[in-house]
């Protein structure tokens, strides 16, 4: 089952459902306390015997703490739990009966005196809002020097101080581990700093609210749906892909989506550009078949001709004359396209003009939040505190893919669908990176979408590919392979867009290891 995205409001529809269907409340704690302690089994065998140390908080995030302590007990661990507060409901005051463990209060500011390897907050939960305040505050300073001393901090379903939904927070627990129950919560992807490795567990949420929020791309999830690439390929097979970018004084951005390209298997790449850029690119990507841009409708059909899809947009510059070829590539061009960077801001306050050329094809545009902004009308701040809603209207009436860039990724189906990534690190927050991204979408809409529009209107008996998918899940693949790289290259301070360039082939190739039967997803720390 794939994990969600969802608003503690969301998380509590969701709770809420499935406890109508016929789980108690009682029975979700059990499950997500016992889906908890399994998890640091797993991980802190090795060192669990130096002991555990479980705080926990008045609410149902407490009784999760209970549930745990209990299980780790139970499992032969040390286990010593420190109550900030004392259990309020119904199912914390049961789950701390059930442990009886004798619960420490906080004593000043004093951490563990058994100086525990593991530390578990389970303080406040999901419907926490506002600051942390009295002994839970200070339950919090005391985690985050154990934390600095030595000791390895989990959090039960979210970082105690984090909101749930907005990732606001002052004071708040840091996290080297959080273990989040049924669904990813937005504010932990807002805020990947103070959650470390976010772990989704299963503890069996399946109510219907669940299938309308955003579903979260991990590795898992993408793995089947990069398309392979057979031992007897070849350039014709592999795809062409036609880029259209590199205004006057913008060959760079031309040669990062070609390197994007390239570094994701395209078969041919044709490049067109300005037509002064033409000699530096050349001795910049050899690889490419190079030719200025199109200056008619002849032109483009002629490109079109000896493309499988096109990509437009990486520094192609803001004027007059760059709205009108724009126009006339894509009022030509009607096969799989994204659309990009400076191809989307010459329609600022126009989005009705681009949904209308982007009709009736697959389509996907790629704007970072100010460039989603200037389409639409709003300011980035809008964009921002809205991004997980932000694209869909416009997805729906163009009929395009919105893939929304940032701190997570965001896309938006035409229908409705929403897919979140939250691959990446600050790496990728450096002038051209979109440009590598469009590189790579382009390259996967060349072999799966056109391929699979080709062997639809063929007459082959052939099966389509097991890798076919929809414009908005090649989005979301390419979303996660560029921020996987940026990952894979480690710490942020010295890393360029080159080095993400040359790890696109570990984020392609990296094993998809499956999950443990009760993990949905997994979201690595932050370097």
């Amino acid at each position: 089952m794939p994990a969600r995205v969802a608003t503690a409001s969301e998380t509590v529809a969701c709770e809420r459902a499935t406890i109508s269907a016929g789980t108690s409340a009682q029975e979700l704690m059990e499950s997500a306390g016992r889906a908890a302690a399994g998890e640091i089994i797993r991980r802190f065998a090795p060192v669990l015997p130096r002991g555990a140390a479980v705080f926990t908080g008045p609410g149902n995030n407490g009784g999760d703490g209970w549930v745990v302590a209990r299980c780790l007990a139970e499992s032969g661990f040390p286990v010593t739990v420190i109550e900030a507060a004392s259990a309020k409901t119904d199912e914390a005051r049961e789950a701390e009966d059930a442990a009886g463990i004798p619960a420490e209060e906080i004593q000043g500011d004093a951490p563990p005196a058994s100086e525990p390897a593991i530390v578990v907050d389970a303080l406040l939960g999901t419907g926490s809002t506002g600051a942390p305040r009295d002994t839970i505050a200070a339950a919090i300073e005391i985690i985050n020097r154990s934390r600095a001393d030595g000791a390895t901090v989990i959090a039960l379903d979210l970082p105690s101080g984090l909101d749930a939904t907005t990732g606001a927070h002052e004071l708040c627990v840091e996290a080297d581990l959080t273990l989040t129950f049924g669904v990813l919560k937005r504010g932990q992807l807002l805020a990947r700093e103070v959650c470390g490795e976010i772990v989704a567990l299963d503890i069996g949420l399946r109510a219907p609210p669940l299938d309308a929020l955003p579903l979260v791309v991990d590795r898992a999830w993408v793995a089947p749906r990069i398309p392979a690439i057979p031992s007897d390929s070849h350039k014709g097979t592999r795809g062409t892909l036609a880029i259209i970018a590199g205004g006057p004084g913008m060959a760079g951005a031309a040669i990062l989506a070609g390197k994007g390209a390239l570094r994701s298997g395209v078969g041919l790449l044709r490049l067109s550009v300005a037509g002064e850029n033409v000699a530096a690119i050349h001795g910049g990507l050899p690889e490419a078949i190079l030719q200025p841009w199109p200056e008619d409708t002849a032109a483009v059909e002629a490109l079109a001709g000896v493309s499988d899809a096109l990509a437009i947009g990486p520094g192609l510059g803001r004027s007059p004359e760059v709205r009108d070829l724009v126009e006339r590539v894509l009022r030509t061009w009607k096969g799989p396209v994204v659309v990009d960077a400076d191809a989307l801001n010459v329609f600022e306050d126009d989005s009705a003009s681009l949904a209308a050329l982007l009709a009736g094809r697959p389509a996907i545009i790629t704007p970072h939040p100010a460039e989603l902004g200037r389409l639409l009308g709003l300011e980035t701040k809008d964009v921002l505190e809205n991004r997980f809603e932000v694209g869909a209207e416009f997805a729906r009436k163009s009929g395009a893919t919105v893939l929304l860039k940032g701190a997570p990724t965001v896309i938006f189906a035409p229908g409705g669908e929403r897919f979140v990534s939250a691959a990446g690190t600050a790496a990728l927050a450096t002038g051209g990176s979109g440009d590598v991204l469009t590189g790579i979408v382009g390259t996967l809409l060349t072999q799966i979408i056109a391929h699979s529009m080709n062997a639809g209107s063929s007459e082959s008996n052939e099966a389509k590919p097991p890798s076919q998918c929809s414009a908005a899940e090649v989005a979301a693949v390419a979303a996660f392979i560029h921020g996987r790289a940026a990952e894979l290259c480690g710490p942020v301070r010295g890393t360029t867009l080159e080095d993400i360039l040359l790890a696109l082939p570990g984020a392609w190739n990296e094993p998809a290891e499956p999950p443990p039967p009760h993990v949905l997803a997994s979201v690595p720390a932050v370097p």
